[in-house]
């Protein structure tokens, strides 16, 4: 059986970075006036910081293609080790990022999963639930951006200014929107803009387009090599553009494994998989199933997956850290039945095929798709 990488809460996940953050912006004379800032990572101590979200970038990808992306590569030896949340998937990671809690408490517990009494697509949300609301923790932006001093700023798609996600995730901070993500001129304007901004500043920005390749043609592909130079370029552009008092990180927000059609198991096609259940959430590497009998159905579905995957009730997964601690309004939204793959399986469902195309595919527990790494350039020194 293929090994597994559990986060670990409060020390080295995506959760831990803007604690970080805040405990330096936040510190005057030595002291943080916000208990819950803390840095347990050992950031690089700075005024502004600039942290850029590369979907995708799972660590073992970059290690594997360090040498096509030599700005990124050269700073693996010195970067953090992180994990992603679970499910190892982008709206929970970039929740996790936002609010600094683990899913259990934030409430995205998943690519799709289970509210209003039926499946709910994070990414594309659904405009019956409240964002402040259904995601009710505060996030890090807005806190920092509460304090007069220190300017807070998102850098992304214009398309995401008023999704869902971004106001369940990222809100809090002035949205700076881009048409096109391919103009890498005027995005590196406006992040050093903004990171000259205030006293202190923060900016977020995020980059999407290492994803859409290796979900498109796979990680393992030459597209996703070039698309890999190019956000190494941008990035190292945007390094040297910046005051160089800036601490530039960077980070992933899961990695990626390839899946070959033939190991593609259609559930609707596998009556051992298909019966007993009332709802199918989640994705092909991490399914969320719901169901009148869990422990039926984690039985059958373990017989027939054996050491092709992991398979938990809910209570399991969460007295093994899965999603932290759970809020009790939090915990029916997680499935009765939890199935992680392993290797390079997935499990489909043909309510969804347009999960039929995917070649590369995230969301389980594995190395692979949950290490990522937390990329630092060193500070110049004052003078």
């Amino acid at each position: 059986m293929s090994s597994i990488q559990l986060p670990d809460y409060g020390r080295s996940t995506l959760a831990e970075i803007l604690p970080a953050v805040a405990s330096h912006l936040l510190t005057e004379d030595g002291a943080c006036d916000t208990p819950s800032a803390h840095d347990v990572l050992g950031i690089p101590d700075a005024t502004r910081y600039v942290v850029v979200m590369v979907d995708g970038l799972g660590h073992h990808l970059l290690a594997a293609q360090r040498y096509r992306a030599p700005y990124l590569g050269g700073l693996l030896d010195t970067a953090i080790a992180l994990t992603s949340a679970v499910p190892s998937t982008t709206a929970t990671s970039l929740t996790t990022v936002g609010t600094g809690v683990a899913p259990g408490r934030h409430g995205i517990v998943g690519y799709s999963f289970r509210a209003l009494n039926e499946i709910v697509n994070a990414l594309a949300w659904d405009d019956r639930l409240d964002p402040l609301t259904f995601q009710p923790q505060p996030t890090w932006l807005e806190r920092l951006q509460a304090h007069p001093d220190i300017a807070v700023s998102t850098v992304s798609l214009a398309k995401f200014r008023n999704s869902g996600l971004t106001r369940a995730a990222l809100r809090g901070p002035k949205f700076i929107g881009l048409p096109s993500e391919d103009d890498t001129g005027r995005r590196i304007k406006q992040i050093v803009k903004a990171s000259g901004q205030g006293e202190r500043s923060l900016v977020y920005a995020y980059e999407r387009r290492l994803d859409h390749a290796g979900h498109g043609v796979g990680c393992g592909s030459e597209e996703w090599v070039r698309t890999l130079d190019e956000v190494d370029a941008w990035l190292e552009q945007l390094h040297n553009a910046l005051d160089p008092h800036t601490c530039l990180l960077v980070t992933g927000d899961h990695g990626m494994v390839d899946v070959p059609a033939s190991h593609q198991i259609i559930i609707e096609d596998t009556p051992a998989l298909a019966s007993g259940l009332d709802l199918i959430g989640g994705e092909g590497r991490l399914r969320q199933l719901y169901c009148d009998r869990p422990a039926e159905v984690a039985a059958r579905w373990r017989r027939f997956l054996g050491e092709r995957a992991i398979v938990r009730r809910r209570q399991e997964a969460i007295d093994e850290g899965w999603f932290g601690p759970v809020d009790d309004r939090m915990r029916n939204r997680i499935g009765d039945v939890l199935v992680a793959l392993l290797d390079d399986w997935a499990v489909m469902t043909l309510s969804k095929p347009g999960e039929l195309t995917l070649v590369g595919q995230h969301g389980s527990l594995t190395p692979a798709e949950m290490r990522v790494p937390l990329l630092f350039d060193r500070l110049s020194p004052d003078p």
